[in-house]
Formats: structure tokens, sequence, C-alpha cells
């Protein structure tokens, strides 16, 4: 049997752990043992304080992810790949406290369309394509992909993404607001290392709560994401980081 771990890589730069997918002659599929050890390099991340900025990509210019991996769902059942209370890779369903910056280095389908879709920064290879295409295959998106989908883009375009299972490109998903940032395939890994690098510069506490009053806001009423960011944010003015990040900018100083 393969060594799990031999197909996942985890390497911590400062304080961005990198996560890369080495599963390149299965279109860096995800079985349930690669997701595991996924999963487990998050939650090791989230109780890390070294550790600011989560950034997963995979191996290789052809594919991101192509969601489950088949062959295994072939001969055990589909599903395996998901993480109770957590979805596929442990990361569709999870509530972080750590941003996540993915890189997307080729096709990101089904499921690995569904990872892009729960990330919060994502850069893309000009040549990358966005798909779910569960629906070729007797099935549909549910541990994230439709339902993010709804809340991002018009019903109209979800509903061809989800129910046709034609992949878009890079481009496109960049004018609809689903990746961040285009860029050269051969940019892609710096690109993506300096955004997660300048991310985890920044106070840990400042973007935690920063990442988390955006996902508050998104789901409450207006007037309870003001209440719940003033209270939130008093917490943050006047702290140690808020003082010296303020005196750096009076000092003609980009950050202390």
């Amino acid at each position: 049997m393969a060594d799990p771990a031999a197909s996942v890589a985890i390497e911590d730069h400062g304080a961005v752990r990198l996560i890369r997918i080495e599963r390149e002659a299965r279109s860096n599929a995800l079985d349930a043992a690669a997701s595991v050890v996924i999963d487990r390099a998050v939650d090791e991340a989230e109780r890390d304080p070294a550790i600011h900025v989560l950034l997963l990509t995979a191996a290789g210019d052809r594919a991101f992810c192509a969601g489950m991996d088949l062959n295994e769902a072939a001969e055990r059942g589909a599903g395996h790949g998901l993480i109770p209370g957590r979805g596929f890779a442990g990361l569709t369903e999870r509530r972080r406290t750590k941003p996540l910056v993915v890189a997307v280095n080729g096709a990101a389908v089904a499921g690995g369309f569904e990872i892009v879709l729960a990330a919060d920064i994502v850069v893309a290879a000009d040549h990358a394509l966005f798909g779910l295409a569960e629906v070729k295959r007797g099935m549909f998106a549910f541990a994230g992909g439709v339902q993010r989908l709804a809340r991002a883009v018009p019903r109209a375009t979800a509903l061809n993404l989800i129910l046709t299972g034609e992949p878009i490109a890079a481009e496109r998903a960049f004018a609809l607001g689903l990746v961040s940032e285009v860029v050269p395939a051969g940019r892609l890994a710096a690109r993506a290392m300096e955004v997660a690098r300048e991310i985890a510069g920044f106070d840990r506490d400042t973007v935690r709560r920063a990442l988390a009053l955006h996902d508050f806001a998104a789901d409450a009423p207006i007037h309870e994401s003001l209440d719940f960011g003033r209270r939130y944010g008093e917490e943050t003015l006047g702290s140690a980081a808020e003082r010296a990040a303020v005196r750096a900018y009076a000092e003609g100083r980009a950050r202390p």
C-alpha cells in the first residue's frame, strides 16, 4: 500500500504552511488517505501560533484537483474523502481562523472546485479551468459547491455550472469574482507565496478578526454585522499591534 503521506507534501515557510497535493498521475484527485493528511495538516496549523497562513496547491501544471479519486470510489463507494463535519479534504465545511490561499495550477473540478470556493484568496494560472462535473457522474456538489455558487454568482450562471458540468476558464472565473488574481503559469507559485507571506507579515489577531468579521457579515443582517464589527474592532483599537502600525505609518515606514 502506498504511503498516504507521500501523496501530500507539507512544508513550513516561516509563518506560511504550504500544503501540496502530489498525485499528478491521478490528476491530483484525493483519496481518503490524502484527504486525512490535508485535514491533519490544517488542524495542526490552526493550533500552531507560529503558522499564520495556509497555502494549498498541487504538483504539475495540468490539474489542481479533480475531486475524489474515482478508482477508490469504484472500489469502496463514493464519499471516502469527506471528513465528518469538515467536508472534502477537511476543508469545504471547516471553520478556519487562519486564511487559506489557494494556488490553482490547472483544472479544478468537482471537489477541487469546491476547495477553491471554500478558500479565502485564489491565485490561478492563466490556463486553469473550473467546474462542477459531478452531474456527469450521477452526483451533485453537495459538499459546498452548489451552496457557495448560489451565494457567489447569479442564479443562471450558477445553474449553468451545476447542471451542465461544463468548466469555465480562469479569466471567466476572475470576471465572476470566483478568483482573486490570474497570473502566467510560470509565476503562479511565486505569486501565491508572495500573497501568503504578505498576509502572514501582518498582526495575526488583526487578520483573524478581519476574516471572522467578513464571514459573519456574509450571513448576517447589516445591523447585526455592524454591531459585531464595532464590538470586535474595539479589541483591536489601542492594541500594541495597532499602535505600532500607526506609528510606523506616521514615521514613513510601511509597517513595524
